[in-house]
């Protein structure tokens, strides 16, 4: 819709209820030109001025002239509407000054946490974002990044304040997973009234009885740190990352807040980028453990809780993490990450942290098996950025099991001239999955495998190719002249 067919609509719906009509020859010669104008402005709306048969002349000019006044009032509304939307559209298209989260060539792939000096390692995996900075930003931090040329999310300290056109750091943060329940001695610093009130309606405890875990932080807290963040710098984008809570209602992890779906649009509310994890490779719980299309499935939740208002990313686990006995496979990280972008995540952001049986931070760079699957899976992302980070073709492909018939999770994107389709089976049988091209993509010939270079042919707008469990199929859609 256009800022001019925006301004019109809403000025009709502020101005065009009233109960009085009247007829233009009884108004001034201001006043004349003035509804002369408005008439021309709503013409494509049946709303003609007249008048009662039996209303006076002094009666149609004094009401006339009082809708006058009410309506120059709605001018200025339609004024303001106006400038609004245009600034508004402004925003859409660059809306922070000093950040490439939005530029069209450029898709974040991140590392959670990392040291600095390893920038140049994680670069070589396709890494071009750090996320968090260990008790920083410090000053020897953001030089080493900067030598580097890796961006980061940070912690908007008054250091990182005082270098505002610092071109490395890309967004602010708030602190990890506000929606799990916080420790009692850390967030809540032993305050058992705080923890109390900071959920109005759930039963008080004393401080013995809260124990360890109090509540998580309350979404109004982390909208009130997003409008303090953003005052202080409106050139770069707020990020949140939430719990497994996004995607597991039960997570019990949430505390009083466990099966509390409906916090989240209002914590969504805090934040420009809103990202969550959730590791089922690696889970210990028999409810999430090896349930791969809950990463996806939560994409999909963040995008409905914000009307696709904000940006999604989510994290991949990329470690064994907190599970001596298996890390995920490459396979299973490579249909993590694109059921992800396929459900419409739009950066990603790899957990590389082990603690058992023994704390490596950075064990993805240590991994002979993990490291080489990442660096080729994101040299992937970054060579098809640009057709990433176009707009979906709705309903160009249906893709549904050929042995079950259920449907199977499929985007499509154009680019280069062409169409590429990108699908991921999100359960762990595998079979052959059909695809049905609509007429939106009816000049398609044949489809190219991105993957293996196979050629299948397309015929009266269907092909067909088998997928493993879990398995994921990239493909190049070409199309006749």
């Amino acid at each position: 819709m256009s800022i001019r067919e925006n301004a019109q609509l809403n000025f009709l719906g502020m101005c065009a209820r009233s109960p009085y009509d009247f007829q233009l020859s009884n108004l001034s010669k201001k006043e004349h030109h003035f509804f002369q104008g408005l008439e021309r402005e709503t013409s494509w709306v049946s709303n003609p001025w007249k008048i009662e048969p039996n209303m006076s002349r002094l009666s149609t000019v004094s009401i006339a002239r009082s809708q006058y006044r009410a309506r120059a009032r709605c001018a200025g509304a339609i004024i303001a509407v106006i400038a609004a939307s245009a600034a508004a559209q402004t925003t859409a298209e660059k809306p922070w000054r000093n950040s490439v989260v939005s530029d069209p060539d450029f898709f974040p792939i991140a590392v959670w946490l990392q040291a600095p000096a390893n920038a140049p390692q994680y670069a070589e995996l396709g890494i071009n974002t750090y996320v968090g900075l260990w008790k920083g930003p410090t000053d020897e931090q953001l030089r080493t990044l900067a030598r580097h040329k890796m961006r980061v999310i940070c912690d908007q300290n008054d250091l990182a304040l005082r270098h505002p056109d610092n071109a490395i750091i890309i967004g602010w943060m708030h602190g990890d997973e506000p929606d799990n329940a916080q420790s009692m001695s850390g967030h809540w610093k032993n305050d058992a009234d705080a923890a109390n009130r900071a959920w109005p309606g759930t039963t008080p405890k004393t401080l013995e009885r809260w124990g360890k875990w109090g509540p998580p932080i309350p979404p109004a807290d982390i909208v009130a740190g997003y409008e303090r963040m953003r005052r202080r710098d409106p050139t770069r984008p707020v990020f949140l990352n939430l719990g497994m809570g996004v995607a597991w209602d039960a997570w019990h992890g949430r505390g009083i807040r466990t099966n509390k779906p409906e916090d989240y649009p209002e914590y969504a509310r805090g934040a420009d980028i809103v990202s969550f994890d959730i590791y089922p490779a690696v889970a210990r719980e028999p409810q999430v453990r090896g349930k791969l299309e809950l990463v996806p499935y939560g994409v999909r939740r963040l995008r409905t809780w914000t009307d696709d208002r904000k940006i999604v990313w989510n994290c991949i686990e990329a470690s064994r993490i907190s599970n001596p006995d298996r890390k995920p496979t490459p396979s299973e990280v490579r249909y993590e990450v694109w059921a992800s972008l396929i459900a419409g995540s739009r950066g990603l952001i790899y957990f590389v942290h082990q603690f058992k049986p023994k704390f490596v931070e950075d064990s993805l760079l240590k991994d002979a098996e993990l490291a080489p699957a990442v660096k080729a899976i994101n040299h992937r992302i970054h060579s098809l950025a640009q057709v990433l980070n176009s707009p979906t073709m709705e309903g160009a492909v249906r893709a549904t099991g050929a042995d079950t018939g259920e449907p199977v999770d499929v985007m499509v994107k154009r680019g280069h001239g062409d169409l590429y389709l990108f699908t991921a089976l999100s359960r762990s049988r595998g079979e052959g999955v059909v695809f049905e091209l609509t007429e939106s993509a009816a000049r398609a010939v044949r489809a190219e495998s991105l993957e293996d270079e196979r050629v299948i042919p397309i015929r009266e707008g269907r092909f067909e190719d088998r997928l493993q469990g879990y398995g994921v199929g990239l493909y190049r859609i070409i199309l006749s002249p």
